[in-house]
């Protein structure tokens, strides 16, 4: 089909097309009360689904969210072994193909709905990504969501070797390993809204991601000692060396994010097979082992030995990568960046009920302890449960925990209007520098798009704020929040005199990152910028753009405009916002 109009100025011209299996006498007769009827329907949809005690301006932000997230779901089609073999049709294709991107994925073959990053700037799915896009999409549509995170475990798409695909430059790129969180995370979030818990869905997907964790531990920890090495893991440029290549100088990264996102992979494997023991006893031996290996990757960042330096630093109070040189040396790459905050993720709670409902697992973990004192040093208070006598399994804990989120929590450093920035502010001033072999290697505080195409190209992770693990630190902070109560402040800035509990300061973040969308005291919205058509237009001023990333200092939007794939958690937040409202008003 095929029109061609001329629109004069201040006029509107509209057209219908209707696709139906049968004829209609008149096709567009009824046109109008169809939309009318389907507009109704969604009203009602999402006027059941939103909380009450959200703003009008927040429910059309949530709204937009929702929308676009829906909006990027495409049919993606890759047969990687198709594509090397060529068209039957056609002239062989060139023999270099056979070596070439993604020749080692030839059991990939998808022909699937995804829900895209983003359906203009990356119309592919990617791994890491859609675990993100599935918290949204539970609110929407539990079923779909569980499908996002089944398809990429299937037989078509994962490994043989256990290996999730990353996206399609390169399905071999390492991603975080979030799927088991998002997995355990849509199970919940369905449970609360329908009261059905699918322990069908969380038994298959997990034991597809006992494969993928098997071969996290067999292929990316180079020394057997249960530190990690999965590449750039998503945050593109955020070190100084390129993380997915060969080292400069030689030797092997020990990366502090890549090791804590492994603990939070414990931990989230541990909490869904508690649950699943609840039904089949067997899964508590399943357990028992995701603690232990949980308390060996603790004590691997905490406290490497005699001959290795911990990934924690005592003088900045930080977690560092480090490279393990060929002369056996040691070099901490002090880059104050997201890669130390990523150790708040990996903490859990172990209920009272857990304990009752899984009696062996609780005895298996108490002989554990008592033969492995060493491990049991790293748990808070064991035999002291926190609150709700809950026991805590955290990475960073205690003193530590408090020291990260001083430097987290600081406006001069990682805080910002609206949310924690990827980098600290102070290598604004304070640049990091390392010399090898000649080269200057240098990571500088870059608020906005990177300045760089080093190891990302357009991405940038030195400054901005990135929804996805702001997300992220704000449920790890709810999870403290859970074992700590309300006895536990912390400075919120820090040095502000000014003193919240951990689940204030959750509640602080998520505010200012749907503040970012939402009209403040001005009438404007930070994700416009500068920009006065988009800001003031009547127009224009309510049709918002889910960005990529955000400005570290202005909230501006920036990178991919369309990138309503993990931005659309903001819907996710808004949704909590609004049920925390309604239970204090209750109460």
């Amino acid at each position: 089909m095929h029109f061609v109009l001329t629109v004069p100025a201040g006029v509107s011209r509209t057209l219908r097309l209707r696709l139906s299996a049968r004829p209609h006498h008149d096709a567009f007769g009824d046109a109008s009360a169809v939309l009318a009827r389907r507009q109704q329907e969604a009203d009602e949809f999402y006027a059941a689904l939103q909380p009450a005690t959200l703003t009008d301006d927040q429910r059309n932000v949530q709204r937009q969210a929702f929308a676009g997230l829906l909006w990027s779901q495409q049919v993606y089609r890759y047969d990687v072994a198709q594509w090397l073999a060529g068209d039957p049709a056609g002239p062989p294709p060139p023999a270099a193909r056979l070596q070439g991107r993604n020749h080692d994925w030839p059991t990939l073959s998808g022909a699937d709905v995804h829900a895209m990053p983003d359906t203009w700037e990356y119309p592919w799915f990617a791994a890491w990504d859609t675990a993100f896009h599935v918290l949204p999409l539970a609110l929407l549509d539990p079923e779909q969501a569980k499908r996002q995170l089944l398809r990429l475990t299937r037989e078509t798409y994962q490994h043989p070797n256990g290996q999730l695909p990353a996206y399609e430059w390169s399905f071999s790129d390492v991603n975080p390993p979030v799927h088991a969180w998002a997995a355990w995370r849509v199970y919940q979030i369905e449970q609360e809204r329908t009261g059905r818990a699918d322990r069908g869905f969380l038994e298959r997907v997990f034991h597809k991601l006992l494969l993928n964790f098997t071969w996290w531990v067999n292929r990316k920890d180079s020394g057997g000692r249960n530190v990690f090495q999965g590449g750039f893991l998503g945050l593109d440029n955020i070190s100084v060396f390129d993380r997915s290549a060969p080292l400069p100088g030689g030797g092997h990264l020990e990366q502090a994010d890549g090791t804590a996102w492994m603990g939070m992979f414990c931990l989230n494997m541990l909490q869904i097979s508690l649950e699943l023991a609840q039904d089949n006893p067997a899964y508590a031996d399943i357990a028992t082992k995701f603690f232990e290996h949980f308390l060996y990757i603790a004590q691997a960042l905490n406290a490497l030995g005699e001959t290795r330096m911990s990934l924690w630093d005592d003088s900045d109070e930080f977690y560092y990568d480090q490279v393990q040189r060929p002369d056996g040396g040691c070099t901490r790459l002090r880059v104050r960046s997201m890669v130390g905050l990523i150790p708040l993720l990996a903490v859990a709670t172990l209920e009272p009920g857990d304990l009752a409902r899984v009696p062996q697992f609780g005895r298996r973990v108490d002989r554990f302890l008592r033969t492995h004192p060493d491990l049991a040093a790293l748990i808070s208070r064991w035999d002291e449960p926190g609150l709700g006598n809950r026991h805590l399994l955290a990475l960073a804990r205690g003193h530590r925990m408090k020291r990260v989120l001083y430097r987290m929590l600081d406006e001069q450093e990682f805080l910002s209007p609206g949310g924690i920035r990827s980098l600290s502010r102070v290598h604004l001033e304070h640049p990091f520098e390392l010399l090898v072999d000649g080269h200057r290697h240098r990571v500088g505080y870059e608020p906005a798009e990177s300045r760089s195409d080093l190891f990302g190209g357009n991405s940038n992770w030195r400054g901005p704020v990135w929804f996805p693990i702001n997300v992220l630190l704000i449920e790890s902070l709810r999870t403290f929040q859970q074992y700590y109560g309300d006895d536990f402040l912390v400075e919120y800035p820090s040095a502000s005199s000014q003193f919240r509990t951990l689940g204030g300061v959750a509640d602080g973040l998520s505010a200012r990152l749907t503040g970012l969308f939402t009209r403040d005291a001005a009438g404007s919205r930070p994700v416009f910028g500068a920009r006065e058509r988009y800001q003031h237009d009547p127009h224009w001023r309510d049709l918002l753009a889910f960005h990529e990333y955000f400005h570290g200092e202005t909230g501006a939007g920036l990178g991919a405009s369309h990138q309503t794939g993990w931005t659309a958690l903001v819907a996710t937040l808004l949704q909590d916002q609004g049920q925390r409202a309604a239970r204090q008003e209750v109460t």
